[in-house]
């Protein structure tokens, strides 16, 4: 879908960006993640041409960016930021409209598509008149990506686009990035420089440090086979337990219960991370696991964290 060959960057005589080798698979949840000024940003704003790389070839869907004009470039890419850059005097229907309105749709067929991107993202319809001063900083961030998947995009880039959220608005919202990802399978390619945020949305990590990529793979890679010093301390050895944990789910390590359990399902689409915390909290052995309807289909077992595959894994 996007591919880099030997592509860089410099600013001032410095570089941003140092023969970069990047493939974004399409329909891939791909993650750009370093330290600060590792020139992950400046990767993804060469992508729809925000900054013009300076050598090497940059291919979209076969196609060298500089081939096309950069409007018909950008419209096919979503762009979602931390600022969100919403029109202050504008609803939240206009705001999602926008690119619409540019597009020339009809004023029917653009009232369809923000209704059904309001329901995509969880804004209830009585949101649609309001203007942003009058939404909180999550709602604000969801019309930012409802605007951005507006006209049906082939890619969504994201720039720490939950990065001055509160802890549980975010966490909130990369789930239903999940979700929205599972249904539409779009390619996306968002930066963060929060670890667990990468290992929680990611297929496919790109770690940056110095404008040049250090490591590539699945978050399972990166965690259990470190190519170097940098990726082993980047992910933290004394946190690679946990993290591990995040990769996994209840329903992968669930057992067939024919005896009922007390207390409240687990989502069988949990991360085994989350388990661990509702085990602390409710300070117990075993906790009832439910599917998507709600329907119990096995149980946990706290020990089972402890053993197994996900164990060796830290102790590799």
């Amino acid at each position: 879908m996007i591919e880099f060959h030997d592509v860089s960057k410099t600013f001032a005589g410095r570089p941003a960006a140092s023969h970069l080798n990047l493939h974004f698979a399409e329909g891939a949840f791909s993650v750009l993640i370093g330290t600060s000024g590792s020139g992950k940003s400046t990767t993804l704003k060469m992508i729809n041409r925000l900054v013009e790389h300076d050598s090497g070839q940059i291919r979209f869907a076969g196609e060298e960016i500089r081939s096309l004009p950069v409007l018909e470039l950008r419209r096919r890419m979503g762009y979602a930021i931390q600022s969100i850059g919403l029109f202050p005097h504008w609803t939240v229907a206009q705001n999602i409209a926008t690119v619409l309105q540019l597009e020339k749709w009809t004023k029917a067929r653009i009232a369809d598509r923000v209704d059904e991107l309001m329901a995509l993202l969880g804004l209830e319809p009585s949101l649609r008149d309001r203007y942003p001063h009058q939404l909180s900083g999550g709602q604000q961030q969801r019309v930012g990506v409802a605007r951005a998947l507006a006209a049906n995009p082939q890619v969504l880039l994201m720039d720490e686009p939950f990065g001055a959220l509160d802890p549980v608005t975010r966490g909130a919202l990369q789930a239903e990035m999940t979700r929205i990802h599972r249904i539409l399978g779009r390619t996306i390619v968002l930066v963060t420089h929060d670890i667990d945020e990468a290992l929680r949305l990611g297929d496919r990590l790109i770690l940056m440090d110095q404008g040049e990529v250090v490591q590539q793979g699945s978050p399972l890679e990166l965690l259990t086979h470190p190519a170097n010093d940098f990726v082993r301390e980047f992910f933290g050895r004394s946190e690679l337990g946990v993290r591990l944990l995040s990769l996994r789910t209840v329903g992968e390590y669930m057992r067939s219960q024919s005896d009922a359990v007390a207390g409240e399902p687990l989502r069988a689409q949990m991360s085994l991370r989350d388990a661990l915390s509702a085990f602390v909290a409710r300070r117990c052995e075993v906790l009832p696991v439910a599917d998507e309807q709600g329907v119990t289909c096995g149980a946990l077992h706290f020990r089972d964290l402890l053993t197994g595959e996900v164990a060796g894994e830290v102790g590799a």
